[in-house]
């Protein structure tokens, strides 16, 4: 039997072997990269269900809004308990084709600085049928209390249906400072008049307002702060108590209604937070009635705000029980003085100036005129002497208007009067928190 041996492979035969080898496994793997990607590429549309053109997904700002988004009216109405108010003022709508019955709908939106991702999921009865839907995002609220400039926002919303991501719609908008109040909104013939939002800016719950009481007690006019405990006269003593510290604080009238805002459909002002007018020590008509106002409600009275259409001015229930005992009070005449200056103009002796005096005179008495002049009178007793006159005007500033506009402020069709019940409004509007 004869054996044929094989020669053992050269060098080059070694190498002539090993490269196609190789080749052979590179054109495998090109071969199996190409076939996953063509897999890749030609299973994926096979495996959509629904044709996002026939789902028709559209996501939008309400219309109201002008692509303006307004904080201050997200906070106040957080806690709103009104279906039908919270359903016109939604800022925003989906709507979406329902491609099968009893199709899971789910929205969601992706996170931004100032809101976290949100899902929103409902069921779609019947196929073929449009629905529409007011999502509600999961605000970082912290956020858009201590928004004091106006910036973009972009939000992302996809539609997913049975679990299949049909489509995503952006919504690009204005996100607006916080003290941007919207006292109106129009599109086309449906206006809604939101000056109610004034009570939102009320803060009862302020931190500063415990050290202000405090303050109040040591001014001597009233030795406690008791509500409606002892009848309209007490009422009205710590009502004055308020305003005296109003006076000794030195709030100057100051008109920073006009914003940036674009919208020709909105009417806008800006409000001043009650720190911003304890600090800055300013005040226009409706910061002074939302600074009073936040103070007599901790003391446990009811104020009200009378808003006409260029004006504002405070009101307060004298009983708690009737509202039909009411007093006025015209909160920017605190401006007419300035306690602070004049106590910064007193001579080595504690007098007045001539013309720091003169200033003042008109609102004296000729027995407080004599008495101040002859010694009798202190600076401190100056000061509530000229309080208490300015306070009288105070509340008889704006009885002729009220006594005119009253049936105006009565009618609740009348939306260029409005008469603002804090504590009834308490019940849809929450205060917006401070910084």
């Amino acid at each position: 039997m004869v054996r044929i041996r094989q020669p053992k492979p050269g060098h080059s035969e070694l190498r002539t072997m090993n490269y196609e080898l190789r080749k052979a496994t590179l054109i495998l793997l090109v071969f199996g990269s190409y076939l996953i990607l063509f897999t890749a590429c030609s299973s994926s549309p096979g495996d959509k269900k629904y044709d996002p053109q026939r789902v028709a997904f559209s996501a939008q700002v309400n219309p109201l809004f002008d692509s303006q988004l307004y904080p201050s009216l997200i906070l106040a109405l957080n806690q709103t308990g009104d279906p039908e108010l919270s359903s016109q003022l939604a800022p925003f709508s989906v709507s979406v084709t329902s491609p099968a019955n009893n199709a899971l709908l789910r929205i969601v939106v992706d996170s931004s600085l100032f809101n976290y991702v949100t899902t929103f999921e409902e069921i779609l009865p019947l196929k073929g049928e449009t629905y529409t839907f007011r999502p509600t995002l999961n605000w970082k609220y912290d956020r858009l209390a201590t928004l004091r400039q106006t910036r973009p926002l972009d939000l992302p919303f996809t539609c997913y249906l049975n679990d299949e991501q049909v489509s995503t719609r952006n919504i690009h908008l204005n996100l607006r400072t916080v003290n941007e109040c919207p006292l109106s909104f129009r599109h086309g013939s449906q206006k809604i008049d939101t000056r109610w939002l004034f009570a939102a800016y009320v803060n009862e719950d302020h931190p500063y307002i415990e050290n202000i009481l405090g303050e109040i007690l040591t001014q001597g006019v009233v030795s406690r702060i008791t509500g409606y405990q002892n009848g309209a006269k007490t009422v009205r003593e710590q009502v004055f108590a308020v305003w005296y510290y109003a006076l000794n604080r030195g709030i100057a009238y100051s008109s920073i209604s006009c914003t940036s805002n674009p919208s020709s459909s909105t009417n806008v002002q800006h409000i001043r937070f009650f720190d911003q007018v304890y600090n800055s020590r300013q005040a226009n008509c409706i910061d002074a009635c939302v600074f009073f106002a936040s103070i007599l409600r901790k003391i446990g009275l009811r104020p009200v705000i009378f808003v006409e259409p260029c004006h504002a001015y405070l009101g307060y229930y004298s009983d708690k029980k009737s509202t039909s005992k009411i007093e006025l009070l015209e909160t920017t005449i605190t401006a007419w003085v300035n306690f602070p200056e004049l106590e910064q103009s007193l001579d080595g002796e504690g007098k007045l100036p001539e013309e720091s005096y003169n200033k003042i005179s008109k609102y004296l008495s000729e027995k407080q005129r004599n008495d101040y002049l002859a010694g009798k009178l202190t600076f401190e007793g100056l000061k509530i002497a000229v309080a208490r006159s300015l306070f009288e005007q105070a509340t008889k500033y704006d009885l002729e208007t009220y006594t005119k506009n009253k049936a105006n402020f009565e009618n609740p069709d009348n939306l260029s009067y409005q008469q603002l019940d804090i504590e009834k409004l308490r019940q849809i509007v929450a205060p917006l928190p401070s910084e």
